[in-house]
């Protein structure tokens, strides 16, 4: 499997190949169609499985990545409802050690789903616009 691009600059993911056309899908719809493979060029280096994940909206694909075990999704899901917290409240809830809430904590900064606040005159944290945006995504139906 491998990247294309279309005269427009769509990147499309190459599924089967012939003499005169190839099958594309385009990995935001999933719609596959034949196109004339003088259409097409190479994309460049850009990975299948990385258009393909391109499908998924930007909220869900952040949380998507940067959570990496239940508890983190906890810490989201957490701030979600209860607002910002104080993070010696976060650490009271959380099953883990100091060291790695704070880890998590720094990925999900990184990732732009948590910002640092105040809350009480502590040291606290609270949702971004796009972690609240990834975590309602995540729970719709």
């Amino acid at each position: 499997m491998r990247t294309v691009r279309d005269a427009d600059g769509d990147v499309y993911v190459l599924l089967k190949e012939s003499g005169d056309s190839s099958l594309v899908r385009d990995p935001e719809t999933g719609d596959e169609r034949h196109v004339p493979n003088a259409d097409l060029e190479p994309a460049g280096g850009e990975s299948p499985l990385a258009a393909l994940a391109a499908a998924v909206p930007d909220p869900r694909r952040r949380v998507a990545t940067a959570v990496r075990a239940d508890w983190h999704l906890g810490v989201l899901v957490l701030l979600a409802d209860r607002g910002p917290l104080a993070a010696r409240t976060l650490l009271a809830a959380a099953d883990a050690c100091e060291s790695d809430l704070v880890g998590v904590l720094a990925e999900f900064r990184a990732a732009g789903l948590v910002a640092e606040t105040t809350v009480g005159g502590e040291r606290g944290y609270r949702l971004t616009e796009l972690g609240e945006r990834g975590v309602d995504a995540l729970r719709d139906d």
